[in-house]
């Protein structure tokens, strides 16, 4: 047991977990996801956002460095009985306001934790990305494996029906076998539009996943493919490290930093802010005269304390309280989820499991019923109602399990996804990086 936990541990790492759709050995779904994770719309704007968090980052950066200007005037004046006097000045202008309690610094962790929390929100965009596209192409060849065995079952229900109808020609049977047999063969036939509307319903789901138009896969899709084969030797023992794999708990940690964050920074606005300018430049009457003799310069230190507000701080700091709060609440709220999604994942792919095992032993015996009904039949040994049940029995069990086989690869996709879909922290620095690329490039 131990041996077998320790193997759990290594496959669940985010290493062994990155690029999961690659194990189902299915080129067309690898194709798919890729495609997916580079043109999507939400991947897109995840990315935009990104940009936007990176931008706030670098503002509240600046805001702890000088401001310096440059500065040029010109002045014409004209009084009565005077003529016209000109002033010119050029210069440089300085700023700066001192960060006495740290809310500036405050801010810009503030803004650093948003950018965090951006990079893993876009993170599990992908994630999620990653596993509704797998998800829907499960169902695509689910729904195609349908509809052939549909297919199937009804070219042998129209065989038998052509035999009952020989039978009542020579009189061995009568019309209402005929009209039974019939009704099974409608029935059956009512089926296949509603499975290839699922197929074509499917084809549109994965097109815009891609970023596509709907109908723009048809031709690269239609064509019947077995399911993907669920990855063998999956380990079902997860690390307590999980919760670290996940993006979106994450992102709920980076928010409460970034919540405890403004709360200093509201917090030090109560108190008094310093702030220093000044200016160096040349002034004269000529622009010739603009010379280093005519230099001036000045140096302003001013104090800022807010005694009476009416309490507006105050309450922007109670604010600020109650959202990191909220914020605390929602990261709890996100790792119980990530618990509960890991569990209930984990029991769903057993019950799906066992549940597929039945299923394909009823198959079985369903096809040897159904195969000896039909001899029997022909032989005049059994009446149509025998034929009758064991086809439709059939072909539910087919139905089932083939509903079964995609539920227990949709069930390991599912647990991937419960896993961190190979995210990992590390992936933060680089889509940081991607994005001020990003963002630079017209």
């Amino acid at each position: 047991m131990a041996n077998a936990a320790n193997a759990a541990d290594t496959q669940a790492t985010p290493a062994a977990l990155a690029a999961w759709w690659q194990r189902f050995g299915d080129d067309t779904l690898t194709a798919l996801v890729e495609r997916a994770l580079s043109g999507a719309t939400d991947v897109q704007a995840a990315r935009a956002q990104l940009r936007q968090a990176r931008a706030a980052q670098d503002l509240a950066a600046a805001g702890l460095r000088p401001s310096i200007g440059a500065n040029a005037s010109a002045q014409a004046s004209r009084s009565e009985g005077a003529g016209t006097n000109h002033v010119y000045r050029a210069g440089f202008d300085a700023g700066w306001e001192a960060d006495l309690w740290g809310g500036g610094r405050a801010g810009v962790a503030a803004a650093t934790a948003d950018l965090r929390a951006s990079t893993a929100a876009l993170g599990q965009v992908q994630v999620s990305l990653a596993a509704e596209v797998a998800a829907t192409y499960i169902e695509l060849r689910n729904a195609q494996a349908r509809l052939a065995s549909t297919e199937a079952s009804l070219a042998s229900q129209e065989h038998t029906l052509r035999l009952t109808q020989w039978r009542e020609e020579a009189g061995l049977v009568n019309r209402l076998d005929v009209e039974q047999q019939r009704t099974t063969v409608a029935q059956t036939r009512a089926q296949l539009p509603a499975l290839q509307a699922n197929i074509e319903q499917a084809m549109n789901a994965l097109a815009v996943l891609t970023g596509e138009a709907p109908g723009a896969l048809h031709a690269r899709l239609a064509t019947r493919q077995p399911l993907p084969a669920a990855p063998g030797a999956l380990a079902l023992a997860i690390p307590a490290a999980v919760l670290s794999q996940r993006a979106d708990v994450s992102a709920a940690e980076a928010r409460v930093h970034a919540a405890l964050a403004r709360l200093e920074q509201a917090d030090a606005e109560r108190l008094p802010s310093l702030q220093l300018s000044g200016s160096i430049g040349l002034s004269a009457l000529s622009v010739s005269a603009l010379v280093p003799g005519a230099g001036v310069a000045s140096l302003l230190a001013a104090v800022d304390w807010p005694l009476f507000d009416f309490g507006r701080l105050r309450a922007r700091v109670q604010g600020q309280e109650a959202a990191l709060d909220e914020a605390r609440i929602g990261h709890r709220a996100t790792v119980l989820a990530a618990l509960q999604e890991v569990e209930d994942t984990l029991v769903a792919l057993r019950a799906a499991r066992e549940q597929l095992a039945s299923q394909q032993l009823a198959v079985e015996a369903a096809r040897r019923a159904a195969r000896l009904a039909e001899q029997r039949y022909a032989a005049g040994l059994v009446d149509i109602t025998s034929v009758l049940l064991t086809q439709r029995t059939l072909l539910a069990a087919e139905d089932a399990a083939s509903s079964g086989a995609a539920a227990v690869v949709t069930q390991h996709v599912r647990l991937y996804k419960a896993l961190g879909g190979g995210w990992n922290p590390d992936m933060q620095a680089t889509e940081a990086t991607a994005s001020a690329t990003e963002r630079k490039t017209p």
